[in-house]
């Protein structure tokens, strides 16, 4: 099954034929600037390269730093006109879309991924676990989904009915059941909590799990996101998918990418983590019958339904097709780590660009006064322009 990570988005396409589920793609991609332009864009890039299921970062459509704009109806709002747009757009047929936005439900807003086929919305996901530390103050925007394996009908607003047909769709803790497989969704945190979701999808018999996250840049915590990746599937197996946010979200923050597809404790394709690039889809191929052996040899005790098994919502509709059953598979790799020095250099300079271009500016002036201060300040202007020459050059 050919997969696919990137920054700003993701996607799968998996083929099946008979007993033997055969390769699967998945590809994710990471944008800086998550207008439904470039949403489409990676959408596109995702069905050029064979995928089927394509994933975008955390609160793609309105964006992860809105703060207090989140208490604002037109927030809510204008998140649904872009989801219009997209369900209406040629270029989401037959592809699984997976996109996130703030909705309100029952009066309380919660951060959800919505995925939708073909004009159709299959489900909405909410988030269950909130970062509220640190930089993250989510608790004072959204309340958590803590209705455990509970699905409840989501009356969907006039705008999007005349789209779709439906007046309502499940909203809660679900799963995706395609025809040849099932697929969880996590959301950033999530991952970082000690019951992360994936822990009891996975013994229920989910084989693809995917994460949408806005995790900012903070020195060295690449090699978390990798360790806990790698730690998710090695335990009880499956395909895990990273989509992140990258950019200047406007204010203080820089999220840096690092998508990544892993399957059984091994990372199989990566993300840049710093770059210039708006869209970025990367893609891998992989076996779910890896995933199968591999649970079967090491964690068939321990894999049963849970009392309460998750809720299945079916969709008509397969990740897999007959004609790739030859399509070679992505061996693992060693990830490539950047050296704190480089981190220090990249991070800060992509984060200068970014805020010059959405300022609208000229340019910057940087007063030097001769101290190590002024020193490090024009080492990382002259990275940053470094990157912008590179960029240029690449066209």
């Amino acid at each position: 099954m050919p997969l696919g990570a990137g920054q700003h988005s993701e996607a799968s396409n998996t083929r099946s034929s008979g007993k033997k589920t055969q390769h699967r793609r998945m590809c994710q991609s990471v944008e800086r600037t998550p207008t439904w332009e470039r949403i489409l864009k990676s959408i596109e890039i995702a069905k050029t390269n064979g995928a089927k299921y394509r994933l975008g970062p955390e609160l793609e459509i309105c964006g992860y730093g809105c703060a207090d704009h989140f208490y604002e109806s037109d927030t809510l709002l204008h998140s649904f006109q872009v989801l219009k747009k997209l369900l209406e757009s040629p270029i989401t047929k037959d592809i699984i879309c997976d996109v996130g936005m703030p909705i309100m439900h029952h009066n309380v807003r919660y951060n959800c991924r919505v995925l939708f086929l073909n004009r159709k919305i299959l489900l909405i996901r909410p988030k269950m676990l909130m970062a509220n530390h640190g930089i993250y103050r989510e608790v004072r925007w959204f309340s958590p989904w803590n209705q455990l394996r509970k699905v409840e009908e989501y009356f969907l607003p006039r705008m999007i009915q005349e789209v779709t047909g439906q007046d309502t769709v499940p909203i809660g803790d679900c799963v995706l059941s395609t025809k040849d497989t099932c697929i969880g969704t996590e959301i950033c945190a999530e991952l970082w909590n000690p019951r992360s979701p994936h822990i009891e999808m996975g013994l229920d018999g989910v084989e693809i799990f995917t994460n949408s996250s806005a995790s900012h840049h903070e020195l060295r915590k690449a090699d978390q996101r990798v360790n806990l990746i790698k730690s998710a599937t090695s335990k009880s197996g499956g395909i895990y998918l990273y989509a992140n946010q990258r950019g200047c979200d406007g204010d203080r923050v820089y999220y840096d990418g690092c998508a990544m597809v892993a399957i059984n404790g091994d990372v199989v394709a990566q993300g840049a983590q710093f770059s210039l690039n708006d869209v970025e889809v990367i893609t891998a191929t992989a076996d779910l019958e890896d995933v199968r052996s591999y649970r079967g040899e090491l964690c068939q005790p321990h894999m049963q339904s849970e009392t309460k098994p998750c809720h299945r919502v079916k969709v008509d509709f397969s990740l897999s097709t007959g004609d790739d059953l030859y399509l070679p598979t992505h061996q693992p790799i060693t990830w490539h780590f950047h050296t704190p020095e480089e981190e220090i250099s990249l991070g800060p300079a992509c984060w200068l660009w970014d805020y010059l271009r959405r300022s609208g500016q000229a340019g910057f002036l940087l007063p030097l006064s001769g101290g190590v201060d002024s020193s490090s300040t024009a080492c990382i202007v002259h990275s940053m322009c470094v990157l912008l020459c590179q960029a240029v050059q690449d066209g």
